[in-house]
């Protein structure tokens, strides 16, 4: 049967993973590749049947294009929640190595133990455990329901006390320039250990837009725990395609953009974003090409491109790492096929 016809004759369908196809997370890591590193990439849970059909069409484009593993970010309530299990179970059949985020958002121990054990049922073993950010204001204080747990280090160790995720392999975040509710970095770096302590096998950043934030932040870890703190930490990359979705995406995540960005930004938008819409975009696939040409340089272990559900800012970046074939119908092909 044709792809196309098999994920259409399939997009109604809930499919189960066999567990048995879950590879562990960290040792996608250990594998070889075709490209010069392994890439690997975020997904959202779609808001809607077109918005899932087009995840659809990104799930198939990165399978071609060789993705260590995607990851699918958690929504918390009712239908969301229930389509965020829905697409990681599909996306695991594909196969795709299939990373399911887990937040602490709204949720009682109780029920956290119910997610886990429908986790473990779909053969989603492979698990990135976070607190999450308070609803309604990511930057506000964190309080968690009553009879809630506190940190994802709790998360971890919940799951890990559970027969049901014994093969479990767990990842957590971790902040180049330190969690905004950290009070220094020498703090930041003991939450994070505590973590990778507790059983994560690797951690993956928060967006950066400055390599040397990256560097440091592995380097503090290494020096403060030789073991643990050596264990793999993944870049998390956003191609920049417009300021208006970077200057969101840093409102949400505490993050910053470097004085030479910023200004290099301005000048290329000359007072009118939206008239240079297309020389910001084709600047921000150099800039995001540049942090990823020196991630490589360092060693980083995978790049984790966060997509929105989209393929081309990836896949143009890709290629100029020389890691994907060009964007583009002139290219006899409307993705990569």
């Amino acid at each position: 049967m044709a792809t196309e016809d098999y994920w259409s004759s399939h997009r109604d369908t809930p499919q189960p993973a066999a567990p048995s196809m879950q590879v562990a997370v960290a040792d996608t890591l250990t594998f070889g590749t075709p490209g010069r590193v392994p890439f690997s990439v975020e997904f959202m849970p779609p808001r809607d049947d077109d918005a899932e059909a087009r995840l659809w069409s990104a799930a198939e484009a990165f399978h071609d294009l060789g993705a260590s593993f995607v990851s699918v970010t958690y929504g918390a309530g009712g239908s969301s929640r229930e389509r965020t299990e829905r697409v990681a179970a599909r996306l695991a059949v594909k196969p795709l190595t299939t990373l399911l985020h887990l937040t602490l958002v709204d949720h009682t121990e109780e029920e956290l133990r119910g997610i886990l054990r429908e986790f473990a049922a779909l053969g989603l073993t492979n698990l990135l455990a976070l607190r999450g950010d308070p609803p309604g204001d990511p930057m506000g204080d964190w309080s968690p329901v009553e009879g809630g747990l506190n940190y994802a280090v709790d998360l971890i160790e919940l799951a890990r006390s559970m027969p049901e995720c014994a093969d479990f392999d767990y990842g957590v975040a971790s902040f180049p320039e330190g969690h905004y509710r950290a009070p220094d970095l020498e703090a930041d770096t003991r939450y994070t250990l505590d973590k990778l302590r507790a059983g994560a096998s690797y951690s993956i950043t928060q967006m950066f837009f400055d390599v040397d934030h990256y560097l440091r932040l592995r380097d503090r870890l290494a020096e403060a725990d030789p073991e643990h703190g050596a264990k793999p930490v993944i870049p998390g990359l956003m191609p920049i395609t417009s300021l208006r979705s970077v200057r969101r995406q840093l409102e949400l995540s505490g993050a910053s953009l470097p004085s030479n960005l910023q200004e290099l930004f301005t000048r290329v938008a000359d007072g009118d974003e939206k008239k240079n819409a297309s020389a910001i975009r084709e600047v921000g696939i150099e800039v995001t090409t540049a942090m990823a040409e020196r991630l490589i340089a360092e060693g980083a272990p995978d790049l984790h491109f966060m997509t929105m559900n989209n393929v081309r800012a990836t896949q143009e970046v890709l290629h100029n790492l020389g890691m994907a074939p060009a964007w583009g119908p002139e290219f006899g092909h409307d993705m990569v096929r």
